[in-house]
């Protein structure tokens, strides 16, 4: 996501660099750059408009003007202007403790609304509550059967009528009392959409929430649909006073304008993302980090909370056991390309690594996913001996395993190098904190080894190991200073 919107300031921000001294027209010209970039990622433009005129204000003060790096004090200006822009976010749903929640969810036909209340309600399963789905969208038939599905997949009840014998308000008021008898605790208003806001809509939500008092009412807009979703939130906004909005299809927008004008334009802010079709592709929105990656920053710290969630922490710890001892082999190594795979695609990932971006850029039309799908295929024509011992493969062996797997000898040799390679590097990363795993994986891309088609050379890359603590050297250096007074007494003795 951000694609073009990050190409475009990293562009803009060229201005403040390699000028030698940067003076208030250099500011003007990147400003003016920074300008084009958002309304480009179709951002509102009284949006901008003021965007524009806050960082440069900022900018022109006389800290920057008369600092020795200028420009990264500019992008750090730009960082938190993003931030106040989107945020600031409450991610709370106002679940009461007694009695039943209910949340009305409404948008435009197309939004995703209904596979959103689906993600919703097996969010809330997971966090401990006890939600029903309630089927109110009656203006398209394969919705109810739709959310009927979604609520087999998660193990969540779903209340549906006769759309014939019906109307939204009788199925939303009998859906909370449905509710009670089964003793759910949340609600979830599934209502109908339109494929434009119009009085008609508008008129039905009014109804429902007359009828129903939810305790909140969120707004699922399309991303992809740029300023339309932005609109559209702000007219939802004026006929029901939102609590808050989820953009879907955030994996797909590359512009990203939506998300910077949604809490601009109407007051209200953004409290998930959808980035994915699977039911558990809603996140929390947070706009330091979608601000880090819109800069090509990165999002380190939500790939870390992907990957608590995703690995299992045992196999992980008998992993790195492994690699510490030295016995890491290609069956461990399939293992993990396994597990990373559920946190999304390898472009994805590596976005959320700080300092990533530029490497994505520079492999073009590659495919990290194609090449790891390659490598699993080639370590799957292997037999279990040959994963946990890849020294015994001679030619004859390389040469079965390439016509298993359908790739080349040389292939299978490069494989088996890049792994020789790739698990002494990764016994050395097993001992490194996590800031400094950080760094040796940006070191690693920086040497090649993310990217396919590069010849890697191992000792071009330095995994320096973890300093010892500051109390640990003071406490050396105070035994030293008492070992060194002894032995002087020692020697007067003498």
């Amino acid at each position: 996501m951000f694609e073009t919107i990050t190409q475009s300031l990293g562009k803009a921000f060229t201005a403040f660099r390699g000028t030698g001294k940067i003076t208030e027209s250099n500011i003007h010209e990147g400003m003016r750059q920074v300008r084009q970039a958002l309304l480009e990622a179709d951002v509102a433009y009284d949006v901008t408009q003021d965007f524009v005129k806050r960082v440069t204000a900022q900018a022109i003060g006389e800290k920057v003007l008369k600092s020795l790096r200028p420009e990264e004090q500019v992008v750090g200006i730009v960082h938190q202007e993003l931030i106040n822009l989107m945020g600031p976010v409450d991610h709370s749903l106002a679940i009461k403790r007694d009695g039943i929640s209910v949340i009305m969810m409404c948008g435009l036909q197309g939004s995703g609304k209904t596979t959103t209340c689906g993600k919703l309600a097996k969010r809330l399963k997971e966090a401990g509550h006890s939600p029903m789905l309630v089927a109110a969208d009656l203006q398209r038939p394969a919705a109810i059967e739709q959310l009927k599905i979604i609520g087999q997949q998660i193990g969540c009840p779903v209340y549906a009528e006769d759309p014939a014998s019906s109307n939204p308000v009788q199925v939303c008021r009998n859906g909370v009392k449905e509710a009670k008898k089964l003793g759910a605790r949340v609600v979830i208003l599934d209502t109908a959409g339109r494929l434009h806001v119009d009085s008609a809509l508008m008129s039905e939500l009014q109804q429902i929430d007359n009828s129903v008092s939810p305790d909140q009412a969120l707004l699922v807009c399309d991303a992809m649909t740029g300023q339309d979703a932005v609109n559209s939130a702000k007219a939802f906004n004026d006929a029901l006073e939102l609590d808050g909005v989820i953009l879907t299809k955030l994996d797909g927008d590359t512009r990203g304008g939506a998300a910077l004008s949604v809490k601009a334009v109407t007051g209200v802010p953004i409290k998930f993302i959808g980035v994915g079709e699977q039911l558990d592709r809603l996140e929390d929105f947070h706009p330091d980090r979608m601000a880090g990656r819109i800069l090509g920053m990165g999002d380190i710290v939500s790939l870390f909370e992907k990957a608590q969630q995703e690995f299992d922490e045992d196999e992980m710890l008998l992993q790195q056991q492994k690699m510490q001892q030295g016995k890491f082999s290609l069956d461990d190594f399939r293992k993990q390309m396994r597990q990373i795979k559920k946190l999304g695609s390898m472009r994805d990932i590596m976005k959320m690594i700080p300092g990533m971006g530029n490497l994505l850029n520079a492999m073009g039309d590659l495919n990290p996913e194609d090449d790891m799908r390659r490598i699993e295929g080639i370590i799957n024509s292997m037999t279990p001996d040959e994963r946990t011992n890849p020294d015994r493969i001679d030619r004859s062996r390389r040469n079965r395993i390439a016509r298993g797997s359908g790739v080349q000898p040389a292939d299978v040799n490069k494989l088996l190098k890049d792994f020789s390679n790739m698990s002494r590097l990764m016994q050395d990363m097993s001992n490194l904190g996590v800031k400094d795993r950080v760094n040796a994986v940006r070191q690693l891309a920086s040497g090649g080894f993310m990217n396919p088609g590069a010849d890697v050379n191992p000792r071009a890359v330095r995994v320096q190991r973890p300093p010892e603590n500051r109390d640990d050297l003071k406490d050396k250096k105070k035994k030293q200073r008492k070992d060194a007074k002894k032995q002087k007494k020692r020697n007067r003795k003498k």
